[in-house]
């Protein structure tokens, strides 16, 4: 009879603490789990944020690839825009393209500069335009180039205008200045504290 008892007693304690082994198991397998879980939640949190163009193109009304679009003033092409993506918001009227390449045309039809940057923005309600970032214009005819880090298009007055640092190469000349407007085919440019060599440039008021 003791015997009997002793080996139940046995057997309960032997049956709990492998109960209790595998409590302890279970707990760990859970927390390791967690563990990867919330490190895998933090690589794709910390490890790859979005970018700008990821976050326009979630809140853009339209987003177009390799867009070519024309800009016209009464019935006549000034300008034709080229951006590797643009993103159409609707309520403001305003497209943030990225890779832009801007071709400008005389009234004849004729192109007379193009200009790259690595953004941009189109007002497609007033037909301006903004490059933003190594902005680079060359003129069609001589080669002529005007660099700067930001350049404005109005459409109405047909003009290139840049309130920042700009550097301007045209055969036997280099000028720099702090800011300058001129007509997009650089043939007439008022440049604001303008320095340099070869030539002249229009002073402001002039």
């Amino acid at each position: 009879m003791m015997r009997n008892m002793s080996s139940k007693s046995v057997e309960r304690n032997r049956r709990a603490k492998l109960s209790s082994r595998y409590v302890v198991a279970r707990r760990l397998c859970l927390t390791f789990l967690l563990d990867a879980l919330v490190l895998t939640v933090l690589a794709c949190n910390n490890g790859v944020r979005p970018t700008a163009t990821i976050t326009a193109a979630d809140t853009a009304d339209q987003v177009l690839v390799d867009m070519t679009h024309y800009v016209t003033h009464d019935g006549v092409v000034r300008a034709r825009v080229e951006a590797d993506t643009a993103f159409f918001y609707q309520p403001v009227q305003r497209a943030e393209m990225r890779t832009v390449r801007i071709t400008f045309y005389d009234p004849d039809g004729r192109a007379t500069s193009t200009m790259s940057a690595r953004e941009g923005t189109y007002h497609w309600a007033s037909g301006d335009m903004e490059g933003r970032g190594r902005v680079v214009v060359i003129g069609a005819s001589d080669g002529r180039t005007l660099r700067s880090e930001v350049m404005r298009y109005r459409r109405d007055a047909n003009e290139v205008a840049s309130d920042l640092p700009f550097v301007f190469d045209a055969p036997g000349r280099h000028v720099e200045g702090e800011g300058f407007t001129s007509d997009p085919d650089f043939r007439n440019v008022v440049a604001k504290r303008p320095r340099g060599t070869g030539g002249q440039f229009t002073l402001p008021n002039q």
